[in-house]
């Protein structure tokens, strides 16, 4: 497991206990959890590989009373919840002294690591580690071995309106399609047109480009401008985007290999960052 501040020192492991088995109901879930999709059909999956060979992982648990629990699990829910299916009366767990602050942050980054989140899921997860633990984006891209524009680009889908995200959720929308949306007006709408038609990504992005296009007129220089931007400027815009945390524009002049590009900062703090970063030398780094 990477660490991402996750006090893993020799005092943390001084505090971990010796693998043991505990009776099922002696455990219960994490209300924290970062997970908030566990599907029937991968839990049955998973029950009878169980079934079949135990439970080769034993979960992490710590000792808090819940109810008639008194163990919490910090990770190892999906476990948990298919050797109830299997009719397991006991699992093997590790039991270690964390604390609440402590025990977030394992399940989230517990959870991202395995890869199997939805994109909702792993973009909250995300939040939460730079909300609650101060993590930045940058940090969080170095230790979990990710690119920060995909860790940026995650953080942008939060920008939706909860029934989106509930597609992007169910299945229903990818991550790409659902980017395409972030900027309209109406994602709702839009993305129930998506799904109705079965459009690809690239056809997403027109139609969110037309409707951007349409809601500009009678600007025709603004509605002129926006169709001719293609795919690989926006990625680029993206790209710039993910790298600085703020929002940049790209304007190409008509039939010319020049043109503009516009960073809008929110804050002086963000205006000082932008400083910094252009004012480094080739040797020193780059955007």
């Amino acid at each position: 497991m990477a660490d991402v501040g996750m006090h893993d020192s020799a005092e943390t492991h001084a505090r971990v206990r010796p693998e043991t088995v505990l009776a099922i109901e002696q455990i219960a879930p994490n209300p924290d959890q970062p997970r908030r999709t566990f599907t029937e059909e991968n839990l049955r999956e998973l029950a009878e590989s169980i079934r079949t060979k135990g439970v080769l992982q034993p979960l992490i648990v710590r000792r808090k009373v819940t109810g008639q629990a008194q163990f919490q699990i910090v990770a190892g829910e999906r476990r948990w919840r298919a050797a109830q299916i299997a009719q397991l009366h006991e699992l093997p767990v590790v039991v270690r002294e964390l604390s609440d602050v402590e025990v977030l942050e394992i399940a989230i980054i517990e959870n991202i690591q395995r890869a199997d989140l939805n994109p909702v899921e792993e973009a909250a997860g995300f939040r939460q580690l730079m909300d609650r633990f101060g993590h930045t984006q940058e940090k969080l891209a170095e230790a979990l071995g990710k690119s920060r524009s995909h860790i940026a680009n995650l953080l942008r889908l939060l920008q939706l309106p909860e029934d989106v995200l509930q597609m992007l959720v169910d299945g229903r929308l990818s991550a790409g399609h659902a980017r395409a949306l972030i900027t309209t007006e109406d994602p709702i709408g839009l993305a129930r047109i998506v799904i109705a038609k079965g459009l690809s990504v690239r056809e997403t992005e027109r139609l969110a480009r037309d409707e951007g296009a349409k809601k500009s007129a009678p600007t025709e220089t603004v509605t002129n401008s926006r169709q001719e931007k293609d795919a690989d400027t926006r990625v680029l815009e993206q790209d710039l985007a993910a790298n600085l945390g703020m929002k940049v524009s790209i304007s190409q002049s008509s039939g010319r290999e020049s043109g503009t590009v516009t960073i809008a900062y929110g804050s002086f703090d963000q205006l000082d960052e932008l400083c910094r970063v252009l004012s480094l030398s080739p040797t020193a780094g780059t955007i």
